[in-house]
């Protein structure tokens, strides 16, 4: 049954909409995930935290949302990270292929530069940006993944599509900064889906966030629905198992209209996704806000990037050559000394918001 999934996993790295074949609806897939993405090595994730220093728990936010937080320390854990592409072995077909070694720090935690918080995306969790998390840490920063709601070990509820979201993660950054968990500068690092919810956030709390990081984020959630759906339906297969979830996906989904499929799932969720406008929110940030966006990415085009890129003079946007929605995410590689740099300079930047460099 995973096979013929592939449909769904080619779907979305680290973000949504995502839909499985046991779903009647397309509106249902557009309400709640429905399961864990088959592209995340979970086995390997839950290793790698079973060697890593780290504390964990829950916080009830109040809308009455049990939300599941980790916090990783920063120190040197001697980071060795390769990102290799999507894998298809026949043990772990179509899985994201990365190596990632490290050494749990041999001294006392360092004090953090400021604190990071992760949010991920759609059928994803938390620990899905171990990689970001342990670079952060290594760079000196206190990293902070998050569980949004309908994910991982956090409770479900009314899905926001960031809005109602950004409240929770906000009321779990409240508290864990009265437990001395959130030091420092505090700056927010979104993928997708938790892109859309990092600058929701930072439009709510104002002052209190120093910077942003927001990788492939939709700019309106009812236009980047519309984008990407056809496009489901219309990627190349590249074995028989991935033709057979492209003529069962579009025998189930082919024929729904985009538009009624959106309706139903407002009704459903009490929300109007035509309403949910990141680019919108993002004029109002205070905060320095940095865009990342693959050149190739099909699912959540690059209109999207540069809508968001010109609704504030506080943003800056870097198109990746080369680079997906699937594999942007993975690029710590080239991307994690960019991602050190923001931070750090948004932090003495001032009023003036940096210019961000690639790694030459």
């Amino acid at each position: 049954m995973l096979r013929l999934l592939l449909l769904a996993c080619a779907c979305l790295l680290l973000t949504g909409y995502a839909w499985s074949t046991a779903s009647t609806s397309l509106s249902e897939r557009l309400v709640a995930p429905g399961g864990v993405s088959p592209l995340l090595p979970e086995q390997r994730i839950a290793a790698a935290l079973a060697a890593l220093p780290n504390r964990s728990g829950q916080i009830r936010t109040p809308a009455g949302v049990a939300l599941f937080w980790r916090a990783i320390d920063p120190g040197d854990y001697r980071l060795r990270y390769r990102y290799r592409g999507i894998g298809s072995d026949a043990a772990h077909p179509q899985q994201l292929d990365f190596s990632l070694d490290f050494s749990a720090p041999k001294t006392a935690p360092q004090t953090p530069r400021g604190t990071v918080v992760l949010l991920h995306g759609w059928m994803m969790d938390g620990d899905s940006l171990l990689p970001w998390a342990l670079q952060l840490a290594q760079a000196g920063y206190r990293s902070i993944s998050i569980d949004l709601r309908n994910h991982g070990q956090s409770g479900h509820a009314a899905a926001g599509y960031g809005t109602r979201e950004a409240a929770d993660v906000a009321a779990v950054i409240a508290t864990l900064r009265q437990r001395g968990e959130v030091v420092g500068p505090l700056y927010l690092f979104g993928v997708s889906y938790g892109a859309a919810t990092a600058v929701f956030t930072a439009q709510a709390m104002g002052s209190e966030v120093s910077g942003v990081v927001a990788m492939e984020s939709f700019a309106n959630a009812g236009r980047g629905i519309r984008d990407m759906l056809p496009y489901m339906l219309t990627i190349p297969p590249t074995d028989w198992r991935s033709w057979v979830a492209m003529q069962l996906g579009r025998w189930r989904y082919g024929h729904q209209d985009i538009d009624k499929v959106i309706a139903a799932a407002d009704a459903k969720l009490a929300l109007n996704l035509d309403r949910v406008d990141v680019a919108a929110a993002l004029a109002t940030v205070p905060a320095c806000v940095l865009l990342l966006h693959g050149e190739e990415d099909r699912h959540i085009p690059v209109s999207h990037g540069r809508r968001l890129a010109s609704a504030s003079a506080r943003a800056r946007y870097l198109e990746i050559a080369g680079e997906n929605h699937l594999s942007l995410p993975m690029r710590i590689d080239t991307l994690g000394t960019t991602v050190d740099d923001w931070f750090a300079q948004t932090q003495t930047a001032g009023e003036a918001c940096p210019q961000p460099q690639l790694p030459g």
